[in-house]
């Protein structure tokens, strides 16, 4: 079968290593960029998400450079916490939550896919256009010429043209008015020395987390993330404008555990973004092609989700390609699990997942509390965490189990 896949991201190069552990050899992966350099900020990896690449021989190398993310902590703005709980094996889980480099994640994606697949695999500077669907197979659509396949995998983000192809009237992405600033700073660890902490209210959030190890000088890169509503970009461009701009709406914040205006004024890169989404899909499929990832169901940075979902994605479709009798079958097997699952992660991500304590605790205590418990009840706090991970997949008792798409070979 030729397998051709948009987008050489996370989901789409987490795809290329299923399928080719699922028996398929003839695979292409078209990346728009020239090249694939380890870029961006930091994210983090659900167990859910961490089980597949252990199931795809992945987890060795990722947590080399991770951070295994030991607590979720909520805070208002002065420093009160709301809310705290443990996360991945500190929770209980069997597979840790990892704390990373997007790029660097990414590289490791890369380096697989080229020791398994062939250097050759991934065509970088080859953007996909679009696509022409004809007698149950496709032609794809590329900058450089078109490429015939039976199967067309639409890995290609927030801007997917392949999704646009799709769904003519799609439009522009949504927004809920939030703009993000986004950075990275060497600097101590804090709280627990691999803790996630979300600080603010339903007005201003600054979201903060390790995304590599201490080095011998004790010091981590810490990932961080602003977010307030804006009506546009900002003129900032240079470094020490961005983090003019961030410092007058953050430079104020003070908690004990570690030093908000500090963290951005020594930042070594600061990227500026919308919080943007789409609306779900009635469907991710058309014939011989079909959608994962931002692709597919773009969420709000809500919860540790995006890549999440996009690795779970890449296992799934391979596993329904290897299951069904056909390619229309495993399509629509693929679209009926995953589908449903990231539409509820969507929609949650939209009344702000986990992080609606923080708004309520705002709501309710604007001046602030001497206790918790004046502001919620345990049972309150408790509801809001595990709804949360029920509608994410990755409650205790979903993760004691083996991947449900096994354990990376061809059965």
């Amino acid at each position: 079968m030729r397998i051709a896949i948009a987008g050489g991201g996370i989901g789409g190069l987490t795809a290329a290593l299923a399928l080719h552990a699922a028996g398929h050899r003839d695979v292409r992966v078209f990346e728009a960029a020239t090249e694939l350099r380890p870029l961006g900020v930091g994210l983090n990896i659900l167990p859910s998400a961490v089980r597949e690449l252990h199931a795809l021989g992945l987890a060795p190398a990722v947590e080399g450079h991770a951070v295994t993310t030991a607590e979720l902590a909520f805070y208002t703005r002065r420093g009160d916490l709301v809310w705290s709980e443990p996360r991945g094996r500190f929770a209980g889980h069997r597979f840790p939550q990892y704390s990373l480099h997007r790029g660097l994640l990414q590289q490791d994606l890369a380096d697989a896919v080229a020791a398994r697949l062939g250097h050759g695999t991934v065509e970088t500077g080859r953007p996909v256009t679009g696509y022409t669907v004809h007698d149950g197979q496709v032609t794809v659509h590329t900058g450089s010429g078109d490429v015939e396949a039976d199967l067309l995998i639409g890995a290609d983000g927030l801007h997917s043209a392949v999704r646009a192809a799709m769904h003519l009237d799609d439009g522009e992405p949504d927004t809920n008015g939030m703009w993000m600033w986004r950075g990275t700073t060497r600097a101590a660890p804090f709280l627990t020395g691999a803790s996630m902490a979300v600080l603010g209210d339903d007005r201003a959030k600054f979201v903060v987390y390790p995304i590599r190890p201490a080095d011998e000088t004790g010091n981590a890169l810490i990932n961080w993330v602003t977010g307030r509503p804006a009506d546009g970009p900002s003129a900032a461009q240079s470094l020490a404008d961005r983090k003019r701009e961030v410092l007058a709406q953050f430079g104020d914040w003070k908690v004990p555990w570690t030093d908000v205006p500090g963290l951005v004024a020594a930042a070594s890169q600061i990227h500026e973004y919308p919080m943007l989404d789409r609306a779900p899909l009635p469907t991710w499929n058309d014939g011989p092609v079909t959608l994962i990832g931002d692709a597919a169901h773009p969420m709000y940075p809500v919860g540790s989700n995006g890549a999440t979902q996009a690795i779970i994605d890449g296992r799934a479709i391979a596993w329904h390609l290897h299951d069904a009798p056909d390619v229309p079958t495993a399509l629509r097997r693929y679209e009926s699990e995953r589908l449903p699952a990231t539409r509820g992660v969507q929609e949650a991500n939209r009344r702000m997942g986990p992080e609606r304590v923080i708004d309520l605790a705002w709501q309710r205590a604007p001046e602030g509390f001497d206790r918790i418990e004046d502001v919620f009840t345990a049972e309150e706090l408790q509801r809001i965490s595990d709804d949360y991970a029920s509608t994410a997949g990755f409650t205790v008792e979903e993760l004691d189990a083996d991947s449900p798409y096994g354990t990376g070979g061809p059965r």
